[in-house]
């Protein structure tokens, strides 16, 4: 550590230089710095706690979540530990008719198109642990015990001092960084530290215990997702957990007009209201992990970062909601997850600032989406609608799968002539391939690993037909006169400097094959065309280098509604026709165009793509 110096007054135990400062190691701040780490991004992440979560808190694994650590390289543990939930049940009392079911359905109906249908039910201190093991490998580790303190911005191009405390020795560190990102919580200090930022909204009368431990009762239903509602005593939502325990959240609702005494709600009599709520069914706790008392807030920031793009805020610092819909995790992971590979351009001097905007237009919209949706939601589960409650749920699953979070237009996402499923601002859907190079087959979203790249995507029905177009194309995309020609140069420079920092798995994953065309986008092939008649050396030479990404459209039967990929993403392509779909580190497709294969084309698409580029990038 480096030697105490005195600050302005301050006796600073040391001084660390950063590009970014993460403050709070939940899922947020970990999702980010993970993210940021392979990136190669000198980050620190600081929290106030000893250690990650141990019980409670969030336990819920959306399935736009589980793609995107399937996408990392990440889930696998996950999915072998975690419980999956599959269906949704709905109980009912009421003075004249006891507890019986209502209702059972899917909890994603076939109307959402999914690879992974289902909730993973699994411990926060779990998924903490899945990225505190990837920054292990990498060599970064979370510096505990150290709550934020405050910042200071000295202005543009001079770096932020951040500091921190001690919890141990009480001494302050200076961090001297970029950016500062804080995904420190509903009570977030970076928030709060920020003048012009503000959380509007407010908090609702209603009073909730929630109760994780293994449990003994006769209820038939116990291991589906389960409401449970009586008109008499109130609601109780049943989630079964990992290692036989079952999460119930159960309201607090008051015995007369006057507001629910908080000072009465202790364990014991969070459990005998439950009793009550699911009587006449036998209900008692072989061991309790965890219990807690919750008032619901729905509140989102006025603003998602500074004036100068400097610090941001993610999760459940930008916004705050009920948890009973299972979002909290998922969506705060997303905010990152948006944000991180637009950082990773920042700090290489890429990105120009309107990039660096995209991300609180994209991630506040997605927030609003979900104090909207929250609001409905909660009003249908304290009344006891099981019938609204199921109508909101089916109005909004695909926003609740984390799929159906989309965004607006933006620098990032032009809007283009109606497609199929590859719409600016949307999800990929699912869709299967064959891996020219291996003949494997393949999840299109999943086989090419995240490395802080966009994908580019020719999509042909006849490789023959289309080879001068695409030639035409690619010359321009690997040329110093194009804007994705220069800006590979200037990542190229960059990654020399500031390399990620290389692990075991890497030999497994070999992230080189997707790179070896540019660092800024990885370029791919789909075609219709049969493997027998094209070999890789008559593409271009930059799909040539690509040999990795080169698809064949041959697998429908595989595909979650039979469908061929080109249909699925881009609709009806005609045999003289190429579409150009480039889809954005995160996932999301950003722009999306079909050509004609002509030589005049050619030259569009080239400046199509160059003004595309060019909007964001600084080259």
């Amino acid at each position: 550590m480096s030697p105490a110096h005195i600050i302005e007054g301050l006796d600073v135990d040391g001084i660390s230089s950063q590009d970014v400062v993460v403050v709070g190691a939940g899922p947020a701040g970990l999702m980010l710095a993970a993210n940021l780490v392979r990136f190669g991004i000198k980050t620190t992440v600081l929290d106030d706690r000893a250690d990650k979560t141990s019980s409670g808190r969030a336990d819920g694994l959306q399935p736009k979540s589980i793609e995107t650590l399937k996408q990392m390289r990440l889930a696998d543990s996950l999915l072998q530990r975690g419980v999956r939930i599959h269906d949704i049940c709905f109980w009912s009392s009421d003075k004249d008719k006891p507890l019986r079911r209502t209702e059972r359905t899917e909890h994603f109906p076939p109307m959402v198109d999914l690879l992974d249908p289902y909730i993973l039910l699994v411990h926060q201190g779990m998924v903490e642990d899945i990225f505190l093991q990837d920054m292990h490998t990498r060599g970064v580790e979370v510096t505990r015990s150290s709550p934020f303190v405050k910042y200071r911005n000295h202005g543009s191009g001079i770096a932020l001092d951040v500091f921190s405390r001690s919890s141990t020795t009480g001494k302050e560190r200076l961090w001297q960084t970029k950016y500062l990102v804080g995904c420190d919580g509903a009570h977030s200090q970076v928030r709060k530290s920020i003048a012009e930022i503000k959380a509007e909204g407010s908090s609702s009368e209603a009073i909730w215990g929630v109760l994780d431990g293994v449990i003994e009762t006769d209820f038939p239903d116990l291991w589906s997702k389960v409401v449970v509602y009586s008109e008499e005593a109130g609601n109780v939502l049943c989630i079964p957990r990992e290692r036989n325990m079952t999460r119930l959240y159960i309201e607090l609702r008051p015995e007369s007009d006057a507001p629910m005494d908080k000072a009465r709600a202790n364990q014991e009599f969070v459990m005998e209201r439950a009793r009550q709520i699911m009587a006449p069914y036998s209900l008692s706790w072989k061991s309790v992990e965890w219990f807690g008392i919750y008032q619901i807030g729905q509140r989102v920031a006025n603003r998602f970062t500074d004036e100068a793009r400097r610090v941001f805020i993610a999760g459940d610092a930008s916004h705050t909601h009920s948890p009973k819909a299972a979002q909290g995790m998922n969506t705060s992971m997303h905010d990152s997850f948006n944000l991180a590979w637009k950082l990773n351009l920042a700090v290489r001097g890429l990105a120009k600032q309107c990039l660096m905007e995209t991300y609180e237009h994209e991630r506040r919209k997605i927030a609003q989406d979900l104090i909207n949706f929250d609001y409905e939601h909660a009003n249908a589960f304290h009344d006891g609608d099981a019938k609204a409650l199921a109508r909101n749920f089916l109005t909004n699953v695909r926003f609740i799968s984390g799929v159906g979070a989309e965004y607006g237009s933006n620098a990032l996402n032009w809007t283009s002539e109606p497609s199929r499923g590859a719409k600016p601002g949307c999800l990929l859907p699912p869709a299967r391939l064959t891996r020219y190079l291996d003949a494997n087959p393949v999840d299109a979203q999943l086989d090419i690993p995240i490395l802080g790249q966009f994908r580019t995507y020719f999509i042909c029905k006849d490789v023959h037909r289309s080879k001068d177009f695409m030639e035409s194309v690619c010359a321009h995309l690997s040329s110093q006169r194009s804007v994705l020609g220069r800006a590979t140069t200037a990542l190229e420079a960059s990654y020399k400097d500031q390399a990620p920092a290389a692990t075991e798995s890497d030999s497994y994953i070999q992230p080189q094959r997707y790179v070896t065309a540019s660092r800024v986008s990885t370029f791919c092939l789909i075609t219709s065309t049969s493997k027998a008649n094209f070999e890789i050396a008559d593409l271009p030479p930059v799909l040539q280098a690509s040999k990795w990404t080169v698809y064949l459209d041959d697998v429908p039967s595989q595909d979650t509604r039979g469908q061929h990929c080109i249909n699925k993403w881009v609709g009806q392509v005609a045999d003289d026709e190429v579409a150009l779909l480039v889809v954005r580190p995160d996932g999301y497709v950003g722009a999306a165009k079909l050509w004609p294969s002509s030589e005049q084309s050619a030259a569009e698409t080239s400046t199509w793509l160059d003004d595309y580029f060019g909007s964001f990038l600084i080259c």
